[in-house]
Protein backbone atom coordinates (compact mmCIF):
# COMPACT_ATOMS: atom_id res chain seq x y z
CA UNK A 1 0.00 0.00 0.00
CA UNK A 2 1.15 3.52 -0.61
CA UNK A 3 2.89 5.31 2.27
CA UNK A 4 0.82 8.06 3.84
CA UNK A 5 3.72 9.47 5.90
CA UNK A 6 4.04 12.39 3.54
CA UNK A 7 2.77 15.92 3.59
CA UNK A 8 -0.53 16.86 2.01
CA UNK A 9 1.41 18.48 -0.86
CA UNK A 10 3.29 15.27 -1.59
CA UNK A 11 0.11 13.21 -1.44
CA UNK A 12 -1.54 15.46 -3.99
CA UNK A 13 1.39 15.25 -6.38
CA UNK A 14 0.49 12.71 -9.10
CA UNK A 15 4.15 11.88 -9.67
CA UNK A 16 4.47 10.54 -6.11
CA UNK A 17 1.69 7.93 -6.45
CA UNK A 18 1.37 4.76 -8.46
CA UNK A 19 -2.19 3.76 -9.30
CA UNK A 20 -3.04 0.09 -9.52
CA UNK A 21 -5.11 -1.16 -12.43
CA UNK A 22 -7.54 -3.13 -10.26
CA UNK A 23 -10.01 -1.34 -7.98
CA UNK A 24 -9.33 -2.30 -4.35
CA UNK A 25 -12.78 -1.19 -3.23
CA UNK A 26 -15.06 1.76 -2.58
CA UNK A 27 -14.76 4.33 0.20
CA UNK A 28 -17.88 6.26 1.18
CA UNK A 29 -17.23 9.41 3.18
CA UNK A 30 -19.89 11.20 5.20
CA UNK A 31 -20.85 14.55 3.75
CA UNK A 32 -21.17 15.97 7.26
CA UNK A 33 -17.72 14.72 8.32
CA UNK A 34 -16.14 16.07 5.12
CA UNK A 35 -17.60 19.55 5.68
CA UNK A 36 -15.99 19.71 9.14
CA UNK A 37 -12.47 19.02 7.83
CA UNK A 38 -9.81 21.28 6.35
CA UNK A 39 -9.81 21.06 2.53
CA UNK A 40 -6.14 20.05 2.51
CA UNK A 41 -6.91 16.97 4.60
CA UNK A 42 -9.75 15.97 2.28
CA UNK A 43 -7.35 16.36 -0.66
CA UNK A 44 -4.84 14.16 1.15
CA UNK A 45 -7.50 11.48 1.71
CA UNK A 46 -8.63 11.63 -1.90
CA UNK A 47 -5.06 11.30 -3.20
CA UNK A 48 -4.21 8.51 -0.77
CA UNK A 49 -7.28 6.51 -1.77
CA UNK A 50 -6.55 6.99 -5.46
CA UNK A 51 -2.96 5.83 -4.91
CA UNK A 52 -4.29 2.65 -3.32
CA UNK A 53 -6.95 2.07 -6.00
CA UNK A 54 -10.01 3.00 -3.94
CA UNK A 55 -12.92 4.91 -5.41
CA UNK A 56 -14.19 7.75 -3.21
CA UNK A 57 -17.85 8.76 -2.92
CA UNK A 58 -19.39 11.44 -0.70
CA UNK A 59 -22.72 10.30 0.75
CA UNK A 60 -25.00 11.05 3.73
CA UNK A 61 -24.14 8.16 6.08
CA UNK A 62 -24.17 7.74 9.86
CA UNK A 63 -20.51 6.65 10.29
CA UNK A 64 -17.70 8.87 9.04
CA UNK A 65 -16.56 6.21 6.53
CA UNK A 66 -17.82 2.96 5.07
CA UNK A 67 -15.43 0.84 3.02
CA UNK A 68 -16.63 -1.92 0.71
CA UNK A 69 -13.76 -4.34 0.11
CA UNK A 70 -14.00 -7.88 -1.18
CA UNK A 71 -17.74 -8.05 -0.60
CA UNK A 72 -17.45 -6.85 3.01
CA UNK A 73 -18.60 -3.50 4.45
CA UNK A 74 -16.49 -1.95 7.21
CA UNK A 75 -17.63 1.23 9.00
CA UNK A 76 -15.44 3.75 10.81
CA UNK A 77 -15.79 6.61 13.23
CA UNK A 78 -12.77 8.91 12.86
CA UNK A 79 -12.25 11.19 15.87
CA UNK A 80 -9.67 13.70 14.64
CA UNK A 81 -9.56 15.78 17.83
CA UNK A 82 -9.95 14.34 21.32
CA UNK A 83 -11.63 16.77 23.71
CA UNK A 84 -11.38 15.47 27.27
CA UNK A 85 -14.15 17.87 28.31
CA UNK A 86 -16.64 16.46 25.80
CA UNK A 87 -16.20 12.69 25.46
CA UNK A 88 -19.80 11.56 25.88
CA UNK A 89 -20.76 12.07 22.19
CA UNK A 90 -17.88 9.83 21.07
CA UNK A 91 -18.85 6.86 23.23
CA UNK A 92 -22.56 7.41 22.76
CA UNK A 93 -22.15 7.37 19.00
CA UNK A 94 -19.97 4.26 19.14
CA UNK A 95 -22.56 2.39 21.22
CA UNK A 96 -25.31 3.41 18.81
CA UNK A 97 -23.49 2.49 15.60
CA UNK A 98 -22.16 -0.85 16.84
CA UNK A 99 -25.75 -2.08 16.77
CA UNK A 100 -26.12 -0.96 13.16
CA UNK A 101 -22.84 -2.28 11.69
CA UNK A 102 -21.34 -5.72 12.15
CA UNK A 103 -17.87 -4.36 11.39
CA UNK A 104 -17.29 -1.03 13.13
CA UNK A 105 -14.01 0.55 14.23
CA UNK A 106 -13.38 3.80 16.09
CA UNK A 107 -10.10 5.53 15.24
CA UNK A 108 -9.10 8.22 17.75
CA UNK A 109 -6.29 10.74 17.28
CA UNK A 110 -4.32 11.04 20.54
CA UNK A 111 -1.09 12.96 19.89
CA UNK A 112 -0.20 13.62 23.56
CA UNK A 113 0.23 11.48 26.66
CA UNK A 114 -2.37 13.55 28.48
CA UNK A 115 -4.95 12.88 25.79
CA UNK A 116 -4.15 9.19 25.81
CA UNK A 117 -4.56 9.01 29.59
CA UNK A 118 -7.84 10.94 29.31
CA UNK A 119 -9.10 8.51 26.68
CA UNK A 120 -8.24 5.42 28.76
CA UNK A 121 -9.96 6.89 31.81
CA UNK A 122 -13.08 7.81 29.81
CA UNK A 123 -13.19 4.41 28.08
CA UNK A 124 -13.66 2.61 31.40
CA UNK A 125 -15.80 5.36 32.88
CA UNK A 126 -18.35 4.88 30.11
CA UNK A 127 -18.24 1.08 30.59
CA UNK A 128 -17.37 0.24 27.00
CA UNK A 129 -17.37 -3.46 26.17
CA UNK A 130 -13.83 -4.43 25.25
CA UNK A 131 -13.49 -4.84 21.49
CA UNK A 132 -17.12 -3.94 20.74
CA UNK A 133 -16.41 -1.87 18.86
CA UNK A 134 -12.58 -1.85 18.68
CA UNK A 135 -10.98 1.54 19.42
CA UNK A 136 -7.75 2.30 17.55
CA UNK A 137 -5.60 5.10 19.00
CA UNK A 138 -3.25 6.92 16.59
CA UNK A 139 -0.84 9.83 16.90
CA UNK A 140 -1.79 11.95 13.91
CA UNK A 141 -4.39 12.37 11.16
CA UNK A 142 -2.34 10.78 8.37
CA UNK A 143 -1.55 7.74 10.52
CA UNK A 144 -5.22 7.52 11.44
CA UNK A 145 -6.45 7.41 7.88
CA UNK A 146 -3.68 5.03 6.85
CA UNK A 147 -4.82 2.73 9.67
CA UNK A 148 -8.42 2.97 8.46
CA UNK A 149 -7.50 1.91 4.93
CA UNK A 150 -5.30 -0.94 6.17
CA UNK A 151 -8.04 -2.27 8.44
CA UNK A 152 -10.63 -2.11 5.66
CA UNK A 153 -8.30 -3.77 3.18
CA UNK A 154 -7.31 -6.52 5.63
CA UNK A 155 -10.96 -7.27 6.45
CA UNK A 156 -11.76 -7.55 2.73
CA UNK A 157 -8.80 -9.85 2.08
CA UNK A 158 -9.79 -12.11 5.00
CA UNK A 159 -13.34 -12.26 3.67
CA UNK A 160 -12.12 -13.28 0.21
CA UNK A 161 -9.74 -15.90 1.62
CA UNK A 162 -12.54 -17.40 3.71
CA UNK A 163 -14.83 -17.49 0.68
CA UNK A 164 -12.14 -19.17 -1.43
CA UNK A 165 -11.36 -21.65 1.33
CA UNK A 166 -15.05 -22.47 1.74
CA UNK A 167 -15.41 -22.98 -2.02
CA UNK A 168 -12.37 -25.27 -2.10
CA UNK A 169 -13.69 -27.33 0.81
CA UNK A 170 -17.12 -27.63 -0.77
CA UNK A 171 -15.53 -28.59 -4.08
CA UNK A 172 -13.36 -31.20 -2.34
CA UNK A 173 -16.37 -32.66 -0.55
CA UNK A 174 -18.32 -32.71 -3.81
CA UNK A 175 -15.51 -34.56 -5.60
CA UNK A 176 -15.16 -37.03 -2.73
CA UNK A 177 -18.93 -37.57 -2.70
CA UNK A 178 -18.95 -38.22 -6.44
CA UNK A 179 -16.05 -40.66 -6.12
CA UNK A 180 -17.98 -42.63 -3.49
CA UNK A 181 -21.08 -42.54 -5.68
CA UNK A 182 -19.17 -43.95 -8.65
CA UNK A 183 -17.58 -46.70 -6.55
CA UNK A 184 -20.98 -47.85 -5.31
CA UNK A 185 -22.91 -47.67 -8.59
CA UNK A 186 -20.15 -49.20 -10.75
CA UNK A 187 -20.04 -52.15 -8.36
CA UNK A 188 -23.37 -53.15 -9.88
CA UNK A 189 -22.60 -55.85 -12.51
CA UNK A 190 -22.52 -54.38 -16.02
CA UNK A 191 -22.66 -50.72 -14.94
CA UNK A 192 -19.69 -48.52 -15.95
CA UNK A 193 -18.72 -44.90 -15.21
CA UNK A 194 -20.79 -43.55 -18.10
CA UNK A 195 -23.86 -45.36 -16.84
CA UNK A 196 -23.23 -44.14 -13.29
CA UNK A 197 -22.88 -40.50 -14.42
CA UNK A 198 -26.05 -40.84 -16.45
CA UNK A 199 -27.94 -42.17 -13.43
CA UNK A 200 -26.55 -39.38 -11.23
CA UNK A 201 -27.65 -36.63 -13.63
CA UNK A 202 -31.04 -38.14 -14.46
CA UNK A 203 -32.14 -39.64 -11.15
CA UNK A 204 -29.79 -38.36 -8.45
CA UNK A 205 -28.49 -40.00 -5.29
CA UNK A 206 -27.89 -43.67 -4.62
CA UNK A 207 -31.02 -43.68 -2.46
CA UNK A 208 -33.09 -42.25 -5.33
CA UNK A 209 -31.68 -44.81 -7.76
CA UNK A 210 -32.48 -47.59 -5.30
CA UNK A 211 -36.11 -46.43 -5.15
CA UNK A 212 -36.47 -45.97 -8.94
CA UNK A 213 -38.40 -48.58 -10.89
CA UNK A 214 -37.19 -50.17 -14.10
CA UNK A 215 -39.66 -47.99 -16.00
CA UNK A 216 -38.31 -44.84 -14.27
CA UNK A 217 -34.76 -45.69 -15.32
CA UNK A 218 -35.73 -46.42 -18.92
CA UNK A 219 -37.77 -43.23 -19.14
CA UNK A 220 -35.04 -41.01 -17.64
CA UNK A 221 -31.87 -42.47 -19.17
CA UNK A 222 -30.52 -44.12 -22.30
CA UNK A 223 -29.63 -47.31 -20.44
CA UNK A 224 -30.76 -50.60 -21.91
CA UNK A 225 -33.63 -52.65 -20.52
CA UNK A 226 -31.17 -55.29 -19.30
CA UNK A 227 -29.15 -52.71 -17.33
CA UNK A 228 -32.30 -51.16 -15.88
CA UNK A 229 -33.42 -54.63 -14.80
CA UNK A 230 -30.01 -55.32 -13.22
CA UNK A 231 -30.08 -52.06 -11.28
CA UNK A 232 -33.54 -52.62 -9.83
CA UNK A 233 -32.74 -56.22 -8.89
CA UNK A 234 -29.45 -55.11 -7.32
CA UNK A 235 -31.21 -52.83 -4.83
CA UNK A 236 -34.34 -54.96 -4.23
CA UNK A 237 -33.42 -58.63 -4.53
CA UNK A 238 -30.93 -59.78 -1.86
CA UNK A 239 -30.60 -63.12 -3.62
CA UNK A 240 -29.24 -61.32 -6.70
CA UNK A 241 -26.63 -59.26 -4.86
CA UNK A 242 -26.59 -58.75 -1.13
CA UNK A 243 -24.61 -55.49 -1.03
CA UNK A 244 -22.58 -53.19 -3.26
CA UNK A 245 -18.89 -54.01 -3.53
CA UNK A 246 -16.90 -50.90 -2.60
CA UNK A 247 -13.28 -50.99 -3.64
Amino acid sequence: MADSRSTYTQAQNPSSTVKMSVCAGVCMMSNAWRDEQHPSFINFISSFLAANSFRLNFVPIAPDFIFNCGGLSVAFIFVIKWDSRNVAPVFGRAKKLKGMFANLYVVVTLPTREQNDSFVHAYFEYAMELGRPPFVPVQDLEMGFEKIVKIAHSCGVCKQHKAKSKFKNERKQSVQGMDNFLRVVTSIPGIDNHDANTLNQAIGSIEAIGKASKEDILESTDLSADKAETITRFFRDPKFYLSPRII
